[in-house]
């Protein structure tokens, strides 16, 4: 390989702190208070390095839809994975280690992980996030979804499943009450508006923040429902990998 230097992907996670911040955005999607309390580093130096990775363009932002003032930063694993597969390419044909998620998955002989969805409407985002998981989970994982102010299901999201060879017709938006003290292994919102006045659940569940726009608040009407299933598609195949992973202990 001669004088070729190392793959920029290399030097950017290859920084210490950068690693930790790239850990906790493969977990959540998070603001910058939140990140700097959990890596305990000063604001300047996280904004410095989070800037760093959005200039390779391993991590993105999005202006939070509850406070204009806030934006949540999120971590493109799909482009991680392809990134660091190249890199070990170029050591070696044999280590191009890009493999895309699973499209099904199975946890055989493991107790049965249960994920609910929140947004506000459930009418698009977690309707889509629930049809999507119990798909792509041959309904091995227990999927629900809720609304902290439910309406009803949104016709562009019930085409666009069908694109994805889901029928949502007959579904209908569900409060969020109605799961209070149930138990679920991971909880996910998906709206930003949510995530404030998310309430605890019993028995300690994984709470994952998906900053994901709001479609039906998109002025490009229907491709913003197509784009909104590829995140939640792509999302979903990397929280199996976890799933298949980090076995589910039930709480009861």
């Amino acid at each position: 390989m001669g004088e070729t230097p190392p793959p920029e992907v290399l030097r950017l996670a290859g920084h210490p702190l950068r690693w930790r911040l790239l850990g906790e955005l493969a977990r959540s999607d998070r603001r910058v208070h939140e990140l700097t309390a959990l890596v305990d580093e000063p604001q300047n130096l996280v904004s410095y390095h989070l800037g760093r990775l959005r200039t390779g363009h391993l991590v993105s932002t999005r202006r939070s839809s509850a406070d204009g003032r806030d934006a949540y930063y999120s971590l493109d694993l799909a482009r991680c994975g392809e990134l660091l597969g190249a890199a070990g390419a170029l050591l070696h044909p044999a280590l191009d280690l890009v493999s895309p998620a699973p499209a099904r998955w199975s946890p055989a002989g493991r107790p049965r992980a249960r994920v609910l969805f929140l947004c506000t409407g459930n009418s698009a985002r977690s309707q889509m996030a629930e049809a999507l998981l119990r798909h792509l989970s041959n309904r091995a994982v227990e999927a629900y979804s809720a609304g902290s102010h439910p309406k009803s299901v949104h016709p562009h999201a019930v085409t666009v499943m069908a694109e994805h060879g889901i029928d949502l017709t007959g579904h209908r938006a569900k409060h969020l009450d109605l799961f209070t003290g149930r138990w679920f292994s991971h909880v996910i919102t998906l709206c930003d508006r949510v995530r404030e006045i998310c309430p605890e659940f019993p028995g300690h569940p994984q709470v994952v923040h998906w900053s994901i726009a709001d479609p039906a608040g998109d002025p490009d009407g229907y491709p913003a429902f197509q784009r909104a299933a590829s995140q939640l598609h792509t999302r979903i195949g990397f929280l199996l990998h976890h799933l298949a992973h980090n076995p589910v202990r039930e709480v009861t």
